[in-house]
């Protein structure tokens, strides 16, 4: 791209955990929900998508997880308002936690569709967001997912549903 005007700029600068640090001996013995309290608990280093997007917090409990992130320009589009794929993200991660919050020893899962609806504009106005993910289904290979993104004063600004494929514990030889 080429800049023909000298635009005010800003800077940010984040860091991350490089993944598969931490106490991994313990990890391959833990359920999901077990997973989500290491990482909140700093055990585990957190996705690096997190730092990436500037997630404040994540709290799970079984079948159920809230991430929150402050609304920032660094997440906007070219229209003045958070990208979708930032909301989409935050969406994403709530409705899958919640679905990894559930999972037994071994277990792991993958998103199959994640279908989103975006209610209301998202701006750094909108303050601290909240999306809670909660497990609409659970089956032995499939499970139904919805989140809620919330702006600061409570105000849906978007909902999603998704489905998860659910991979059973490797077989032992």
């Amino acid at each position: 791209m080429t800049q023909t005007q000298p635009f005010r700029t800003e800077s940010r600068t984040h860091e991350w955990a490089v993944p598969g640090q931490g106490d991994l001996a313990s990890l391959a013995g833990s359920d999901g929900l077990a997973q989500l309290h290491a990482i909140r608990e700093g055990t585990l280093p957190p996705p690096p998508i997190m730092a990436t997007l500037g997630v404040t917090d994540l709290r799970a409990e079984r079948g159920r997880v809230v991430v929150e992130m402050p609304a920032a320009e660094f997440h906007y589009n070219p229209l003045g308002g958070v990208h979708g794929g930032v909301i989409s993200t935050l969406l994403d991660t709530a409705a899958a936690c919640a679905v990894h919050s559930t999972l037994a020893v071994g277990e792991a899962y993958t998103s199959l569709d994640l279908t989103v609806k975006f209610l209301r504009p998202v701006t750094v106005d909108s303050g601290l967001l909240t999306c809670e993910g909660t497990l609409l289904q659970r089956g032995r290979r499939t499970a139904l997912a919805q989140a809620q993104l919330t702006d600061e004063r409570g105000k849906l600004v978007a909902h999603a549903t998704s489905s998860c494929m659910i991979f059973p514990p490797a077989s032992a030889p």
